[in-house]
């Protein structure tokens, strides 16, 4: 037993595999790395009207799963999120459409819209709450 340890530590003594050591390990992911940022579960998001006439302070609730968002209840939503927390989603009430795009993060998120609204062009800003 003692000679393999010697073995093992005479080839990483030697400066040209311990530098490929050192390669080696920082190739390989940390605890920190390997973790998951969740964004999954349901996503209060209030609307503000900054340009047009449309209504403003109006919420809608989204879902979030994995990478996808869908609605909550109240329209047809559908976009992407990522894992860094940059989401992307169109939502349509009716004749009534807007797409828009930030980012989440911990339990909140914020970004900016733009849509068409009752007949209305408009944008604004949102603000999302985890629920």
């Amino acid at each position: 037993m003692a000679h393999f340890s010697q073995s093992i530590l005479s080839v990483f003594a030697r400066p040209r595999h311990l530098a490929l050591f050192a390669v080696l390990a920082a190739a390989v992911p940390s605890a920190a790395d390997a973790r998951i940022v969740s964004y999954d579960g349901v996503w209060n998001v209030t609307f503000a009207t900054t340009r047009g006439s449309c209504s403003s302070g109006y919420s809608v609730p989204f879902t979030v799963t994995g990478s996808r968002v869908s609605s909550a209840g109240g329209g047809r939503v559908s976009g992407t999120i990522n894992r860094g927390g940059a989401v992307a989603v169109q939502v349509s009430v009716g004749a009534s459409h807007a797409s828009g795009g930030g980012r989440l993060g911990g339990a909140a998120g914020a970004g900016s819209w733009r849509g068409i609204i009752s007949g209305d062009e408009c944008s604004g800003t949102w603000q999302a709450t985890r629920t």
